[in-house]
């Protein structure tokens, strides 16, 4: 079943779509533009769009139609050619209102149920070659509670914290203390962590820490409350973990290959990944298929990319986000196919690993 242009307005959440108050006419131009520049790559130009809209009109008529599209900053007009290319505000319109998504032709493979960090790096992948472009995966957001919390002593003032959680998923970092602790002492700390915090998030167990300080010797509160501190960063550091797959695909897109800038920026991105991260977080927030074109705002740092996003689930709970980077001259109605099936088989196949 076919997506009418209203029904993806509603689809897709997040948007900073211009109000614009265009006639039908100029809809129409705008969208059959937009679809011929993502077709072909080429400036439009007006005998381009009389033929391709089906408008029975005259030359002199679309480019009066055009000058008023370029003057709301919907469209511009490249140097080399009269033609015609869309803004990111001329794009951002046609995703928002315009868009007709289509079901493909081919349904992509179910994810095979296994550990997490299996089923993002294969649905990473699996964006990527669907797509042929960047596919990204943010890996799920860890559970800041703990089951249960081990000493281990390496050598004097040295110690592994092991830290396991619900999932049975162990995090581990090592320590370094002031005092050096016996492993009698050891003991104690993770009996009383174990005892009365087991089963509580992190943030909770260093306020009652704070409550409990004066109750327990100072060394042993000292310990419990380092071990605390590295148990919350180990869990902020895994919530930053993103796959990507497919970046050497922007190689061969020719929106770059003249722009070496544009593609040391995109590559930039992906290296440090900070705001990649922001990005794909506040994705998590939406239901749905979110777009961010660059050159619209700060969201997206390159102005010829575009990020095509959608959150995905672990037991009808929102544990991530996934989704393609391209140029903004991209297929967005085959993107948020791609990326809409793929949220949901990486929820099946995480749901079902979970069960397992």
């Amino acid at each position: 079943m076919a997506f009418m242009a209203a029904e993806a307005s509603a689809w897709l959440q997040g948007h900073n779509a211009p109000m614009l108050d265009l006639d039908d006419r100029s809809r129409l131009l705008l969208k059959t533009l937009v679809e011929r520049y993502i077709a072909d790559g080429q400036p439009v130009g007006s005998r381009t769009l009389s033929r391709a809209s089906g408008l029975d009109l005259s030359p002199a008529t679309i480019r009066n139609v055009m000058s008023d599209l370029e003057e709301l900053g919907l469209i511009a007009s490249p140097h080399t050619s009269a033609g015609r290319v869309p803004t990111a505000r001329g794009y951002r319109l046609f995703v928002d209102t315009m868009l007709t998504a289509r079901p493909g032709g081919q349904t992509p493979p179910a994810l095979a149920p296994d550990q997490p960090q299996k089923v993002i790096a294969n649905a990473a992948q699996l964006l990527s070659s669907l797509s042929r472009f960047v596919g990204v995966v943010m890996a799920p957001r860890r559970t800041s509670v703990f089951r249960h919390i081990e000493f281990l002593r390496l050598s004097e003032r040295r110690l592994l914290l092991i830290i396991v959680a619900p999932d049975g998923d162990v995090q581990n970092r090592v320590l370094f203390t002031e005092t050096d602790y016996s492993p009698a002492e050891l003991i104690e700390a993770s009996n009383y962590l174990n005892a009365h915090f087991s089963g509580m998030a992190i943030d909770q167990v260093r306020a009652r820490l704070r409550q409990e300080a004066e109750r327990l010797r100072g060394e042993i509160a000292q310990l419990m409350q380092a071990a605390v501190q590295a148990g919350s960063e180990a869990m902020s550091q895994a919530q930053g973990e993103v796959v990507i797959a497919g970046e050497r695909n922007l190689l061969s897109v020719s929106d770059f290959s003249g722009d070496m800038n544009q593609l040391r920026r995109a590559f930039d991105l992906f290296e440090q990944k900070t705001q990649l991260i922001r990005l794909l977080d506040s994705s998590s927030q939406a239901e749905g298929v979110r777009i961010f074109i660059g050159g619209e705002s700060q969201t997206v740092p390159v102005e010829d990319l575009s990020v095509v996003s959608a959150p995905y689930e672990v037991d009808g709970q929102v544990v991530g986000t996934l989704g393609v980077i391209g140029p903004t001259r991209m297929p967005y109605d085959r993107m948020i196919q791609i990326v809409d099936i793929t949220a949901r088989l990486v929820s099946n196949a995480l749901s079902q690993g979970r069960a397992g």
